[in-house]
């Protein structure tokens, strides 16, 4: 392999490495739409990369990272590969981008993604897309975790209250019997 095919293979590679990767066809994109999906996934939102990339590029770097799932799909025609840390806010940026009917509707598909070693075809990259974002599900789970603990929490004062309940009838039925 020569030295620039080396050279792009690493750097697909790292871009790659411990990231959602996103493939999807763009076939009869204009180049404006495309600049501005581009754009919108390199925001504060998603913090990833979208690159054209052929094919035998990707199959080469995901064998030199070991991801032989991917090393063995079957590519064919244009590919642009779309990575960053978050694989739901990839997904979703994909499928917004692939409803705009403006720019986008008919040119753009999922093909497959890559998250944590596993190959998802596009329907399951479709649906990581209708997750809730991140943030919102570790909300959840704080939800569920606290849930025990505050009901815990609800009938440990319950029966404080009904002691200190129990407590001042008791004193007022003292005070009663003093005045009587």
């Amino acid at each position: 392999m020569r030295a620039e095919k080396k050279q792009m293979v690493e750097e697909i590679a790292g871009l790659m490495k411990d990231r959602a990767v996103v493939l999807m066809s763009y076939q009869g994109l204009k180049a404006n739409a495309f600049n501005a999906f581009r754009a919108k996934v390199a925001g504060e939102q998603v913090k990833g990369k979208c690159q054209v990339v052929q094919n035998t590029l990707i199959k080469k770097a995901a064998a030199s990272l070991g991801y032989s799932d991917l090393a063995d799909a079957d590519l064919n025609g244009d590919t642009a590969m779309v990575t960053g840390p978050d694989a739901v806010s990839l997904a979703k940026a994909v499928k917004e981008f692939a409803a705009d009917k403006e720019n986008a509707k008919d040119h753009v598909k999922i093909k497959l993604a890559f998250v944590e070693g596993q190959l998802l075809n596009a329907a399951d990259a479709l649906a990581l897309a209708n997750l809730p974002p991140k943030e919102v599900v570790l909300g959840q789970l704080l939800g569920l975790i606290q849930a025990p603990a505050s009901g815990i929490a609800r009938a440990i004062n319950a029966k404080v209250a009904s002691v200190l309940y129990l407590l001042d009838a008791y004193r007022s039925k003292l005070e009663k019997e003093q005045t009587a």
